[in-house]
């Protein structure tokens, strides 16, 4: 294991912890940022996810989108490969996918221009720490390519970090939402 590869793994350690403290502690409605920001997107064709373990639930910003346009979920093809979206629908019959996550059952590809992010850790410059497979800096770097994409970060406040081991293959995010506040950056 090289260098950054041990210090990113600690770092995911660290963040998976603060998440799972987070998301025991939850209350309230903590997709009322994280709606008020798709709000002013309604009809542009967006991705959410479907969330897993101490994820930050962004299903009712989800449903709430899909009153006013498509809404898709990531799918994973194969390893090394970008992600594929598939349109979701509130109450739509799901399956299993691969590494656990849930897709819809029949596919309806869709190319999004607005992603929700799933992530471990973020920072205050756009920096996110994923699971480590890159499908989601393949996917943005691929999308990024052929035009606008707003990739906004969805997370607990406690996942933030100061400091996040970074590569250049990393993509950043265009903004951060979290139960507590809205974090955006200058769009790239």
């Amino acid at each position: 294991m090289t260098d950054l590869a041990r210090i990113k793994a600690e770092a995911r350690k660290a963040a998976f912890a603060r998440r799972a403290m987070a998301h025991a502690a939850r209350s309230g409605a903590p997709a009322g940022n994280l709606s008020q920001v798709l709000a002013g997107y309604r009809g542009v064709p967006m991705s959410g996810y479907m969330p897993m373990r101490t994820e930050i639930d962004p299903l009712p910003a989800m449903e709430a989108a899909a009153a006013h346009g498509l809404v898709c979920v990531p799918v994973i093809v194969g390893k090394g490969q970008p992600l594929v979206f598939s349109r979701w629908m509130p109450g739509g019959a799901m399956k299993d996918g691969p590494f656990g996550a849930r897709v819809p059952e029949t596919d309806e590809f869709i190319t999004p221009q607005i992603l929700i992010v799933p992530l471990v850790a973020y920072d205050r410059s756009g920096g996110r720490l994923g699971y480590g497979g890159g499908f989601y800096d393949r996917t943005l770097q691929g999308l990024r390519a052929r035009g606008p994409v707003l990739a906004i970060g969805y997370a607990f406040a406690a996942q933030e970090a100061a400091d996040l081991p970074l590569e250049l293959t990393d993509e950043p995010l265009d903004m951060i939402v979290t139960e507590a506040e809205i974090i955006e950056f200058a769009l790239r």
